[in-house]
């Protein structure tokens, strides 16, 4: 069986772009991880709490999601990005071992809730699907970034077209797409961060760290 990021590098493949804007992304987005501008919430630090709409519009907490038990939480940047589609589905597969173990998925994009219901529905996803449209969680977490304007014109149609749409005033952020594992006290135990948006936390390694804070609670 592949693993997610096995997937992922399948999609990376298939996608047809000119290398000229294969190098002018890769280049940009390497340079924004090499300054440091996006470090994401470290291992050991406490999670901010937050309180965000679903793609419903009712309101979730994530110190209520903690009381129940650890938390996996993924940033992911719209339902435009393919490779957020295959993450999501991805643990959408796993979702049931999450639940024997105790633990609870919930993922975050700046879209609208209409949007995040549509990805939701897309994938039949039975887990927290969150709107960030003001971006002051991704900040909080240290995974929001402002695009840089000499790749923008090398983003596809569709992508541009999401963006403008989430952000008419132009000014185009998004979050890292990130993966963090919450112990029940909101301490961060695991993570992925990276500005390489090919690659994802896979489901077996959160899982993993989900079994461990269970096993060390005991």
């Amino acid at each position: 069986m592949q693993s997610l990021n096995e997937i992922l590098a399948a999609k990376a493949a298939s996608v047809q772009r000119p290398e000229e804007a294969k190098r002018a992304i890769n280049e940009a987005f390497a340079e924004i991880e090499a300054a440091g501008l996006v470090p994401g919430v470290k291992v050991g630090e406490q999670a901010p709490d937050f309180t965000l709409p679903n793609a419903v519009g009712a309101k979730v907490r994530l110190r209520d999601r903690l009381a129940e038990g650890p938390v996996v939480l993924i940033f992911y940047r719209g339902s435009w990005c393919p490779y957020c589609n295959l993450e999501l589905a991805a643990y959408q597969a796993a979702l049931p071992e999450f639940r024997e173990a105790g633990a609870r998925l919930v993922a975050v994009s700046p879209q609208l809730p209409d949007d995040a219901l549509s990805m939701q529905e897309r994938h039949d996803l039975a887990y927290d699907v969150l709107s960030d449209a003001d971006q002051e969680v991704m900040a909080a977490y240290r995974v929001r970034f402002e695009l840089p304007e000499e790749i923008k014109p090398h983003l596809l149609d569709v992508t541009a077209a999401a963006l403008a749409r989430q952000q008419p005033d132009g000014r185009w952020s998004l979050p890292v797409p990130a993966t963090f594992v919450l112990d029940p006290s909101g301490a961060v135990r695991a993570r992925h961060v990276t500005m390489n948006y090919r690659t994802r936390m896979e489901p077996a390694d959160a899982l993993r760290a989900v079994r461990e804070i269970r096993a060390s609670a005991g």
